[in-house]
């Protein structure tokens, strides 16, 4: 077997055995019964998230303590691409915090946010780690939105920018950002996916790939897009959904005839019953994102499978956002029961 093959063994076997030290339903019940957010620092430094929150000062806040668990994740999943040999679906899935730092910087540019403001919000771990920390940098001190975006020009990411602002522009609505950089996100993964030519991946990540596609018709109704400009919002490939059915949920009259278009697909489960778009989102964004968890999971069921390397990236992803849903229920004075049903994480047996 060759040093590559050894090395996809050697990163599968660690990915179980990161997988066997993921916090359990109770270890997160207990976290989210703390009373303040310092009981619940004391609680989270029982766990292996004690180096992340030991460099977090008082007062703490929920906002502290989602940032030093970012920082956290971009160092175990910057760890999993290195030791993966590069896999190139590995350093597309490593792009998403970039991405998702120049969303902050172009819609804190839009909200006349400071520069101080702007970067409280993000830390630039992932791009010091891949040295590009340069484009993000002359994005963030940037003066306005127009400097910010003029400063991306010879960035990939040039032609989605351009037309984010220009449906910013027509809508005002500042989700504009979120869906083009997500889909330049997910043009990557699928452009990886195709080199890779593995199944297993392209299962796991053809779900997420899914999901956004989904999404994207969904809100474009619910902004009132045309079927032309949702389309272009979309990724090219949905990989799970046939393009007859796609064609039919842009062309819908409404969320809820969108959502029940997906009845004759896989996802036919989690298709919501409420006729309130709001609730029909919200409702569906949680039951697929169970759905999708539980897939992550079924990747472990094949002994060396190079798709557990993904998937434990995907499921130390999920339990970072529970960690910093659970800080936030604290803070907040959220029931405990309505924090830990937001949580994506194996149900109560």
């Amino acid at each position: 077997m060759g040093s590559g093959g050894s090395q996809k063994i050697f990163v599968t076997v660690k990915s179980y055995s990161k997988r066997g030290q993921l916090l359990k339903r109770p270890d997160l019940q207990t976290l989210a019964e703390s009373r303040d957010l310092d009981e619940l620092v004391t609680r989270i430094k029982n766990t292996k998230y004690i180096d992340a929150v030991n460099s977090v000062s008082k007062p703490y806040t929920a906002e502290k303590l989602e940032m030093a668990l970012k920082t956290y994740l971009a160092n175990q999943q910057y760890k999993i691409a290195k030791a993966s040999g590069n896999a190139k679906i590995l350093d597309a899935f490593f792009q998403k915090f970039i991405i998702s730092n120049l969303k902050l910087i172009l819609k804190g540019k839009i909200l006349e946010k400071s520069q101080d403001e702007i970067s409280t919000y993000f830390n630039m771990e992932a791009e010091e780690l891949t040295k590009q920390r340069d484009t993000v940098v002359k994005a963030l001190v940037s003066k306005d939105l127009e400097e910010a975006v003029s400063s991306l020009a010879s960035s990939p990411f040039n032609s989605e920018i351009q037309k984010a602002v220009e449906l910013y522009n027509e809508t005002k609505n500042i989700q504009a950002f979120d869906i083009y950089f997500d889909k330049m996100y997910y043009q990557n993964v699928s452009k990886s996916l195709r080199s890779e030519n593995d199944q297993d991946i392209s299962h796991v990540f053809g779900m997420e790939i899914d999901f956004f596609n989904i999404m994207t018709v969904v809100r474009g109704k619910f902004w009132g897009l045309d079927d032309e400009r949702i389309q272009d919002l979309s990724c090219a490939a949905t990989l799970n959904i046939p393009n007859q059915v796609m064609d039919r949920m842009r062309a819908a009259e409404s969320v809820k005839d969108a959502l029940d278009e997906l009845a004759s697909t896989k996802y036919k489960d989690l298709v919501p019953e409420t006729e309130d778009d709001v609730e029909a989102i919200a409702e569906f964004e949680h039951a697929f994102e169970m759905g999708y968890y539980k897939a992550i999971n079924g990747a472990f069921s094949k002994m060396f499978n190079f798709a557990t390397v993904i998937g434990i990236s995907k499921l130390i992803g999920y339990e970072v956002r529970n960690i910093g849903s659970i800080a936030f229920g604290v803070e907040q004075k959220i029931p405990v029961e309505t924090t830990m049903s937001k949580l994506i994480i194996k149900e109560a047996e």
